[in-house]
Formats: structure tokens, C-alpha cells, sequence
């Protein structure tokens, strides 16, 4: 389905073809038509499918096509993401498909220009796009108000539970107009329970839509896993790292400890590395992110809690360097490449520690995941180990305590011996 067949504002149109579209995803072409009519929306897709722009362009288009309000505290359209990232990609878009339109878009989100954020959101906007801790604390100081808002968006619903955010989620909702007063569209990877709960609450009888294919993975992935030793997978690692150096790697860890560590061994040699966590600063992240996406930093080392709403194009390889526990996760680390149609490849090093989760995974997906034969030559064992200090740190976590007399009476600094 190609969106000049669609009852889509002409200049949203300008937008689209400004952003390169010309043919809908399954995702936009299920949602489209229903949305365009005024109809609210649950949607099950995978990420990187066009979700985005599946909400965007018909609540665009609908903007345009009615009255132009006067410009109050209300947005007309909120928008609710789970992470900095993801609301700054969706602000991002929202600036090139709204084509001439002209429409004031404003994201809010934790970490930096508190006040900036704040005194931008009081002149007034269309579109706000933001996480719940920061859209709760403007609301809270009534910089904006929920009552006039004609649309709102929850995208990645499923993350926005997983990160503990109902309890912020529902206090916005009930703060909104009514459910049959707007429009409401929902997106999420799945449609659990809860979600659909959520759906049936606040919305206006959705309509369910699930975009699913009979394969869990984006097909474009080529998937590969390696049987390895713990003690064997950096050298793996860096053989995987040495042979393709073009690639841009998107490396997995499960905790922040291995996540650093790997950061401070591959740097050590030679391969730039940046790693990203849950105590890395708001700035340096956005740097960070910023130089991984426009290729200047070839690898990024990240958790599962860190990594959360990251969409960045381009991504060659997501090597999961410790097998996740959860099978969801999986699913998740891997759809960061093969974007967009693009081909992309997953490589999974499976230690003894972490094995034991291989069968869910694959249950999970619906399919095995091909093993790959593991020659010595393909591990390099010429690498630099921990460098200097960390290293030292590694091996010797703790110091030694001084030992105490276990017998006598300790008086000051010396200790008198029983007679």
C-alpha cells in the first residue's frame, strides 16, 4: 500500500516524502486506515517495523484536517515513551513528518535543562513527548494541563510495565479528557494482559491489531551461537571483533560489572569501545549515543536495563557476549539490527554460566539457533589482559584486615596479656 492511497494530508505527504517513504510497512498499512477515521488503536508489532510514523502521520493528518485551536496549556497530542532515547527519536521524527505544518514540538525527560524544559513547556505546545517522571512533575506544578488534549500515544507499553511505570502511567490517564473525547493509540512488542487491561480501561473499544510473524525474529538476522569456555570468550570476542572491522557492534552484557570490565579490555586493545549503564550521567550518555550513531564509535557495551529504547540504524551486529536469562530480552537485544529491512547479524557466546537459559530462548523464538564449529584459531590469546590499575582492582577486590588479638585485654595501643 503506497500513502498517496490514503486519506493523508498534503502536507504530512510533503513530510513523508521528505523522510524517503513511499510504500506502507505491514504495521502502518494495518493501522492506517483505521486510524486516519478517528479510531483508537492497540497494536502489536515488532520493534523496528515503523511504529512511529504508524501514529504519527494520522494524528498529523487529523490535526491538520480539523479547526486550528488556540494555543493553551493543553497539548493536543501526548505522547508517553519509556526512555530519554526513545523520546528523543520520536521527537526526531515527529519534526520531519509534520512536513510545513508548523506545529510546536516539545520533548521533556530527565537528566538535563530542567528549567529550560520547563519555561518552553509553559509558552505552550501541539505535540509533547515525554516520560512519565518528568511529564508527572510539570503536570504536578501545572506548567501544562491533560484536560483539551485531543490525542494520546503509549508507545512500547510493554517496557513502560517492565520498568515499573503503571502506577505513573495511570495517574496520567486519569488526569486526561475523557476516553471518548480523544483519540488513543497504543503500541507495544506484546499485548499481555495487562496491557489489554490498561487498553480497556482508558480507551474507546480499540482495535486490536497484531502484526506478527510466524517467526518471533526479524527474518533479516542471521543468527549464530558459539559453545565457549568463560575463560575463553573475550579472546572469542576479539577475534569476532578483528575479523570485520567495518562492522558497527552493539555487545550485550548482563550485568554492569561485566559491562565496564569489557569496556576497559577491549580499549586496551586497540578497539574503541564506550560502555553505557544505568550510572553512566545523562550527558556523557548522549554523547556516547551520539558518536555510536553517526560511526564514530564502532562498538557500544551495554545492559539490558541501559540499553532500553535505543533505535539506532546501522547496527551490523548485537553480539550477546552473555546469554540473557530471559527469553524476551533476547528478542529485544536482537531487533537492534535489521532495521528498517536492512540484513543484520545476532552472535550469541553461550558459557557455562549462562547455558542453562539456551532452551527458553529457542522455545521462546520458535526455532534453533544455529551452532557454530569453534576452532582454536578463531580465539586470540595474544590479547592484553585487565590494564594496569582496574586489573589489579579485578583480581584484589577487597583489601586485608588487620588482625586482632583474640585473646587478652586490648587498654590503647597495646594489648596486656593475661597473667
Amino acid at each position: 500500500m503506497k500513502f498517496e492511497e490514503l486519506s493523508i494530508h498534503e502536507k504530512v505527504l510533503e513530510g513523508i516524502r521528505a523522510a524517503g517513504f513511499t510504500e506502507c510497512t505491514p504495521v502502518q498499512a494495518r493501522t492506517l486506515p483505521q486510524a486516519l477515521q478517528g479510531k483508537d488503536i492497540a497494536a502489536q508489532a515488532q520493534t523496528g517495523t515503523g511504529k512511529t510514523a504508524a501514529f504519527l502521520i494520522p494524528v498529523f493528518s487529523r490535526m491538520l484536517s480539523g479547526p486550528p485551536p488556540v494555543r493553551g496549556l493543553s497539548p493536543r497530542v501526548l505522547i508517553i515513551a519509556p526512555t530519554r532515547e526513545l523520546v528523543i527519536q520520536i521527537e526526531a521524527e515527529a519534526k520531519l513528518l509534520e512536513g510545513s505544518a508548523g506545529f510546536r514540538i516539545l520533548s521533556v525527560f530527565g537528566g538535563i535543562d530542567y528549567h529550560k524544559q520547563r519555561e518552553e513547556l509553559a509558552k505552550g505546545v501541539d505535540v509533547l513527548v515525554g516520560t512519565p517522571g518528568r511529564l508527572i512533575d510539570y503536570l504536578k506544578q501545572r506548567v501544562y494541563s491533560l484536560k483539551k488534549t485531543q490525542f494520546l500515544v503509549i508507545d512500547e507499553a510493554d517496557r513502560l510495565f517492565d520498568m515499573g511505570f503503571i502506577s505513573d502511567l495511570r495517574f496520567l490517564l486519569r488526569r486526561m479528557s475523557p476516553y471518548d473525547k480523544r483519540q488513543s493509540m497504543l503500541f507495544s512488542a506484546t499485548l499481555t494482559t495487562r496491557v489489554l487491561e490498561l487498553c480497556y480501561e482508558y480507551m474507546n473499544m480499540p482495535e486490536k491489531v497484531t502484526v506478527t510473524p510466524e517467526n518471533v525474529t526479524v527474518e533479516q538476522i542471521k543468527q549464530e551461537i558459539y559453545h565457549v569456555g568463560t575463560s575463553e570468550k573475550i579472546g572469542l570476542l576479539i577475534g569476532i571483533l578483528r575479523r570485520d572491522t567495518n562492522g558497527r557492534y552493539l555487545i550485550f552484557c548482563n550485568t554492569r560489572a561485566a559491562t565496564e570490565r569489557l569496556e576497559r579490555v577491549l580499549n586496551a586493545n586497540g578497539l574503541a569501545t564506550a560502555a553505557i549503564t544505568g550510572e553512566l550521567p545523562q550527558k556523557k550518555r548522549m554523547k556516547v549515543l551520539t558518536l555510536f550513531r553517526d560511526g564514530t564509535l564502532p562498538i557500544l557495551a551495554a545492559t539490558d536495563v541501559a540499553s532500553r529504547g535505543l533505535h539506532i540504524d546501522g547496527v551490523t551486529h548485537v553480539i550477546n557476549y552473555d546469554l540473557p536469562q530471559n527469553a524476551e530480552d533476547y528478542v529485544h537485544r536482537i531487533g537492534r539490527t535489521a532495521r528498517a529491512g536492512a540484513d543484520g547479524m545476532a552472535i550469541t557466546l553461550a558459557c557455562e554460566k549462562y547455558v542453562h537459559s539456551l532452551a527458553d530462548v529457542e522455545k521462546y523464538i520458535r526455532q534453533k539457533i544455529p551452532v557454530m564449529p569453534l576452532t582454536d584459531e578463531m580465539i586470540v590469546t595474544d590479547y592484553r589482559k585487565m590494564p594496569g590499575r582496574a586489573r589489579k582492582k579485578e583480581i584484589q577486590p577487597h583489601r586485608k584486615r588487620a588482625k586482632v588479638p583474640t585473646r587478652g585485654r586490648v587498654t590503647g595501643r597495646k594489648v596486656q596479656r593475661p597473667k
